[in-house]
């Protein structure tokens, strides 16, 4: 799309000779014949940069009418520059312009190279700047934990592969299907990697985590003044990921209010930042990832069947680690080696006791699971070797097997809780992976079971 230039002019004909000017540069032109209508057009629409007379009445040659717009600019669309144009200019004016926070000056009758040169220039600096607000946006926020590590030498993890490597050029969205902890966010990362979005932005967003007061700023962005604490403006996840990929994870977990707002930039690509009428546009590739059931969750009436419709153009499913024994020893002694580096433990390696002990794992966590493992073993082995005595998993469970036998459903569920609990060191992540549950639904059975002060984020 080219870039879109307010053209603000009370004259009919320089409106229209900026427009066929700014047409055969290859940029669009918004025209609007007063202050008033230049404001709600800045607002409103996407613009890139204005070009603003200072006199809009016959009969003054002050320029105040100007001056006041482009304060009125600067204040609602704070990252959109203005160039001000005055057939009366003069260095006082110029000054006065400047200091109302014009970003340069042209004085009318304008030559066309200049005038062009003056706009590209704010273009490309208002560029930049994007980038960069974006990328401390990005830096600001929290990524996850997902390493670009890939193993997959099981049949199953093949045929993942090679149907990722066919989808990842398309823009189409694309639905991660499977268990907790089998590497959605890995396979995420490499769809973007082997598309055209590659120099862009990943911006990876757990829709679990984001809860429903917040969404809209979240995702969208907001203005100074959008609620009490907005004390500047944001970027949006939806911003942050234009040009690029946008992986949303659990995203079964979007609050059934907010499922309109996020059908409507999916479909058309506009949002509004929170507080704020201006539309603004993002060319973004949809990543999801879900381990919830959506199709019965559009039964049910908590998911838009448009929605998912939306989301799964293209259905991947990951499957758990236990269905790939092939993978379980590779990805454990790569997880090991990277753990014991990051640790000043080089050469740590597996006893062949550990290896069958892993082997042995039902590995309720998957991928995930084993990765904690083996950093933990990393960190408490004794010695290089790393034996199935220093795994310390799977023990008080078979040992009080025979106890859920005489306790009921309510018991049995309260002790399977705890128990991972204690065995994740009250880490809440890791034990809804463990689990296979979502954080927020852990949430609920730890209040439910009064077990919240057993567990930490």
């Amino acid at each position: 799309m080219n870039p879109q230039v307010l053209v603000a002019d009370d004259q009919s004909d320089v409106r229209e000779a900026l427009r066929m000017l700014l047409k055969a540069e290859g940029l669009s032109a918004l025209c609007a014949e007063t202050p008033e209508a230049a404001e709600r057009a800045a607002r409103s629409r996407q613009v890139d940069v204005a070009l603003v007379d200072l006199n809009y009445s016959r009969d003054t040659t002050s320029g105040e009418e100007g001056l006041a717009l482009i304060e009125q600019l600067r204040q609602h669309v704070p990252d959109m520059p203005v160039v001000a144009m005055t057939a009366w200019g003069n260095v006082p004016l110029a000054v006065q312009a400047m200091r109302r926070g014009a970003a340069d000056f042209i004085e009318k009758p304008w030559d066309n190279a200049r005038l062009v040169q003056v706009l590209r220039t704010q273009l490309q600096l208002a560029g930049a700047m994007r980038r960069q607000r974006r990328l401390e946006a990005e830096n600001a926020l929290l990524r996850g934990d997902d390493e670009d590590d890939f193993i997959g030498q099981s049949p199953d993890m093949q045929r993942l592969m090679q149907a990722v490597a066919r989808v990842a050029p398309s823009d189409a969205s694309v639905l991660l299907r499977g268990e907790n902890g089998t590497g959605k966010g890995v396979i995420a990362a490499r769809l973007h990697a082997l598309s055209s979005r590659a120099r862009g932005s990943l911006v990876k967003v757990n829709m679990g985590a984001i809860a429903e007061n917040v969404f809209e700023s979240e995702m969208f962005g907001h203005v100074r003044g959008a609620y009490t604490d907005a004390k500047g403006e944001r970027m949006g996840r939806f911003e942050l990921a234009d040009g690029g990929t946008l992986f949303l994870d659990e995203v079964g977990n979007v609050p059934a209010s907010q499922q309109p707002k996020l059908l409507r930039v999916l479909e058309d690509g506009e949002f509004e930042r929170l507080g704020s009428s201006r539309t603004l546009n993002a060319d973004v590739r949809l990543v999801s990832a879900t381990n919830a059931d959506l199709e019965d969750d559009v039964r049910e009436g908590r998911f838009r069947k448009d929605l998912l419709y939306r989301l799964n153009t293209v259905e991947l499913t990951l499957p758990p680690l236990r269905e790939r024994r092939e993978d379980i020893l590779p990805l454990a002694r790569a997880f090991l080696t990277r753990s014991a580096m990051r640790y000043g433990r080089g050469g740590m390696h597996l006893a062949p006791s550990a290896e069958q002990a892993l082997l042995a794992w039902r590995w309720p966590g998957n991928v995930r699971e084993l990765s904690h493992l083996m950093e933990r073993a990393a960190l408490m082995a004794e010695n290089d070797q790393v034996s199935a005595a220093a795994l310390h998993f799977g023990r008080a469970d078979a040992a009080a097997e025979s106890d859920f036998e005489a306790m009921t459903l309510d018991q049995a569920e309260a002790e399977l809780i705890a128990r991972a609990l204690r065995r994740y060191h009250g880490h809440l992540q890791q034990t809804a992976d463990a689990l296979g549950l979502t954080r927020q639904a852990l949430y609920r059975r730890l209040d439910k079971y009064g077990l919240r002060e057993q567990a930490h984020d």
